[in-house]
């Protein structure tokens, strides 16, 4: 019943929509603290940029941009990933179709060759590209695609991570987690990383591992920030 569902179109906009509202509600009922404070009066010097974050933890990231910026984000072709793609478009933010592969044959079949040029076109126009770190079904564990791409593109790597107080952790295997409204959030940002075009192999896993670490440290904070563990370093910005 849930296979032919998942790919009914009718379904597929009436649940993207939905979500989009849903998210659209968390993100105005909760009171957010950005860290650093001042981390729109700087980032513009730095796009397009690679915006990166963790499987799961995606459900607020639309809202962490000024509606000035432009952006797109790397969605999977799997057919329940089209809701995503559906509520992203209307949270205003722009979809490249494609995903991570763990094998030479998932690279081809999950669209990861088309995916790649596109987002370095993306990037060449001047647009932000957002994307996961980490592969499908290996959770919080940085793969070398974001940093593929800042090495061809030129463009820094910024980590990003939001967490709210009030949420679900779901069972799933990227250990989602569903926001809730009414409660504090956080979202960090981290130092841009950047990737030399001549970067080796060893270069390539160096510049993973730091990502890996960036990531890591950003979550962390968030959820503190986020769960009155940790005090803002500045003062709360609606």
């Amino acid at each position: 019943m849930w296979r032919r569902l998942r790919t009914n179109r009718a379904f597929q906009l009436a649940a993207g929509t939905t979500f989009a509202s849903y998210f659209k509600f968390v993100a105005r009922t909760t009171r957010f603290v950005i860290e650093p404070a001042d981390v729109f009066d700087t980032i513009d010097a730095q796009l397009p940029a690679i915006l990166t974050f963790w499987h799961g933890q995606h459900f607020l990231t639309p809202f962490a941009k000024k509606p000035h910026h432009q952006a797109k984000v790397l969605i999977s072709r799997h057919a329940d990933a089209e809701i995503n793609a559906i509520a992203a478009e209307k949270l205003g933010v722009g979809t490249i179709r494609g995903s991570g592969a763990t094998s030479r044959r998932d690279f081809h079949r999950k669209g990861a060759v088309s995916a790649t040029y596109e987002l370095l076109s993306t990037l060449e126009a001047g647009i932000t590209v957002a994307m996961t770190a980490d592969v499908p079904k290996i959770a919080r564990k940085a793969g070398l695609g974001v940093v593929t791409i800042a090495r061809y593109s030129g463009r820094p790597i910024i980590p990003v991570a939001m967490a709210t107080r009030n949420r679900i952790t779901l069972k799933s295997w990227d250990r989602a987690s569903l926001n809730l409204p009414f409660g504090r959030g956080a979202a960090v940002v981290g130092a841009p990383l950047y990737v030399p075009r001549e970067a080796d192999e060893a270069a390539l896993a160096a510049a993973r591992d730091e990502l890996q670490a960036r990531l890591e440290a950003v979550t962390r904070r968030a959820e503190a920030l986020a769960g009155g563990r940790a005090t803002p370093a500045r003062s709360r910005l609606a």
